[in-house]
């Protein structure tokens, strides 16, 4: 009897030792293929990045105004960032034809910031579709082509809204984190805000007029990455350079 005791005690320790085995292999595959998978998509496949698997891309929303624009493309310059991404109205774009040609001539990629400053979630399809149009137009006539991105104007979107931009060709870019500049609560609380910011990031900034003192905040952001060993991309490397995250947008 003691014998077949031992037997079986050894023959549960065995069982217990491969269940455990067997559910941190599920668990760490199951980890896997979250991070493999697209960050807000719908069911059907349509996705909003908000933040790729590694290095990081400065974001600037401008939809109006003339006079922060240039001193943003100033900093940029004098800190040898050679890469970044403009959301840029078409409105704004076609008011502002200089600074859109200033922005290509620097080598930094332009995304779409739809043409009005409509909230996409409020719009019937056909309205955010024009929306969409015009603004692509708008860059057509400036002879800028082949924008893959979009971002919602008031950074408000729907499954709708996913399906759309994805039918007129486009990516909806999001941001994983938001530097708060167009409140402009101060140079260090702008940069604190920033300071957050790791690998595969997608940081919101602005260049309208809203914003007073992005301008300043940029030297020590820029030095602030660049100390943590992090490289300044596009968001279209971003994505291009691994993978993104997601969750269902319903």
């Amino acid at each position: 009897m003691n014998f077949f005791f031992v037997l079986n005690s050894r023959s549960v320790k065995q069982t217990i030792l491969i269940v455990v085995a067997a559910f941190f292999t599920a668990l760490f595959l199951f980890m896997g293929n979250l991070s493999l998978s697209p960050v807000f998509s719908t069911k059907d496949g349509p996705k909003a990045v908000y933040r790729g698997e590694k290095d990081i891309a400065l974001t600037f929303n401008i939809g109006w105004g003339d006079e922060k624009a240039e001193p943003i493309l100033d900093a940029l310059k004098k800190e040898n960032v050679k890469a970044a991404t403009f959301f840029l109205a078409g409105s704004w774009a076609e008011r502002h034809p200089d600074i859109v040609s200033r922005i290509v001539k620097e080598g930094y990629e332009i995304g779409i910031l739809g043409y009005a400053y409509e909230d996409y979630t409020e719009l019937e399809d056909v309205k955010i579709g024009k929306d969409i149009s015009k603004a692509k137009e708008a860059f057509r006539k400036l002879n800028i082509k082949d924008i893959k991105l979009l971002r919602a104007p008031t950074g408000h979107f729907d499954q709708r809204s996913l399906k759309i931009a994805e039918r007129y060709g486009y990516t909806m870019v999001h941001w994983s984190v938001d530097s708060k500049d167009w409140t402009n609560p101060g140079v260090k609380q702008i940069q604190e805000n920033v300071k957050k910011a790791a690998k595969g990031d997608i940081i919101l900034l602005h260049a309208s007029d809203s914003a007073k003192q992005t301008a300043n905040a940029l030297p020590g952001i820029i030095q602030d990455l660049q100390g943590k060993g992090l490289k300044l991309v596009t968001v279209s490397q971003l994505i291009a350079n691994g993978v993104v995250e997601s969750r269902e947008i319903k």
